[in-house]
């Protein structure tokens, strides 16, 4: 019994200390946005660990063995994170950046964006593998990572209320008004991603500009086209 509590002990710290690492390897892409570059994609960030309950539920439910290996292997989902982004492009952009570091590994990707759901749940989840280091082993421990947009993660947690209150029994004319919700959330990303898009490019427009400006006068090139036009503008009204 002493044997078997401090293999479930580890079993669940393991899991506790992959998030942990997760977590790290978020905040410091978060930071060096924040530091670094005009624009942090990261809006939110949430992490949970299923309870011991919620775990046992779930083996029950879907009728694997109950041991920790078959436990391990097939509810991948014990430690997960939420990450809430600004625009569609973002999500991919920081998955790619998850997805690259030297040590995680990717195991299962499933991207509900470009294939919603029935229900028009939208959101990218994929599982990552990560080293975990204890004082006696190595644990490659698997952690879910669900990254969405505001209006993603608004309409999904308003559907989970509504399921949850009418415990998953919602009459048919809901369904599809929240069908349509969803439908009206992706065009509202679009719309504001386009948005987004058309002042980075004025912005960047207008910083390639000064730069011109800057390296003229470090040449010492002192002529501006703006007041030759009003010198000669001046000078034929005289005429």
């Amino acid at each position: 019994m002493k044997d078997m509590k401090v293999e479930l002990m580890r079993f669940m710290m393991a899991y506790k200390f992959a998030l942990d690492e997760m977590n790290t390897k978020i905040n410091i892409l978060k930071e060096e946005f924040n530091y670094i570059h005009d624009y942090n994609p990261i809006e939110h960030v949430k992490s949970r660990l299923k309870t011991p309950e919620s775990i046992i539920q779930k083996v029950y439910r879907k009728g694997y063995d109950f041991n920790l290996h078959s436990i391990k292997e097939n509810v991948r989902d014990i430690a997960g994170i939420r990450i809430t982004c600004s625009f569609q492009s973002d999500i991919y952009e920081l998955s790619r950046m998850i997805a690259n570091q030297k040590d995680v590994t990717v195991v299962d990707y499933k991207d509900y964006i470009k294939n919603p759901k029935p229900n028009g749940y939208q959101s990218l989840h994929f599982i990552v593998q990560i080293p975990i280091f204890m004082s006696d082993r190595e644990e490659l421990t698997y952690v879910e990572v669900q990254i969405r947009t505001i209006a993603m993660d608004f309409w999904a947690s308003l559907e989970h209320k509504i399921f949850y209150k009418y415990n998953k029994e919602v009459p048919e004319h809901m369904i599809a008004e929240l069908k349509e919700a969803s439908v009206m959330a992706d065009k509202l990303d679009r719309k504001m991603e386009r948005l987004h898009k058309e002042i980075s490019e004025i912005k960047q427009a207008e910083r390639n500009k000064d730069e011109r400006l800057l390296l003229d006068l470090s040449n010492g090139n002192f002529t501006f086209p703006f007041l030759e036009n009003f010198i000669q503008k001046t000078m034929d009204d005289k005429k």
